[in-house]
């Protein structure tokens, strides 16, 4: 296997338990410090592509074929319904929306995560 074939399994072994727990659970835990642990991880995996090919460099592999088309619209299609669960109870917990919106829409995950982790402290702040 090559280093970019392990690292694609490793994404679908560490999102399987998540995955299950939601089959099974219907919920996973809100743990703030998860989710930033999650995203601390994420930026600093994201910044070696960032890095070695530039901060466009995802553009060739979403115009090369039909597969690279399709993943963007994927891609496009969850930031958007996640914006859409999250920004409600990101405004209902006092989050500045907009600067955030603004943020995921330019960078998809590696903004995301970090309002999530944001969110879920946010609200654990008003339930303790």
């Amino acid at each position: 296997m090559t280093t970019l074939e392990i690292l694609f399994a490793l994404g679908a072994v560490f999102a399987l338990p998540a995955v299950l727990t939601l089959a099974l659970r219907g919920r996973v835990q809100e743990r703030w410090w998860l989710a930033a642990l999650l995203a601390a991880g994420f930026i600093a995996f994201s910044a070696f592509p960032i890095v070695q090919e530039g901060y466009l460099g995802f553009i060739p592999n979403h115009t090369q074929d039909l597969w690279g088309t399709q993943v963007w619209y994927d891609l496009v299609i969850v930031v958007i319904i996640a914006l859409v669960f999250i920004v409600p109870r990101a405004k209902a917990a006092g989050m500045m929306v907009l600067p955030w919106v603004l943020a995921v829409g330019l960078t998809a995950s590696i903004a995301l995560l970090p309002m999530v982790a944001r969110l879920f402290w946010l609200e654990s702040r008003t339930t303790s």
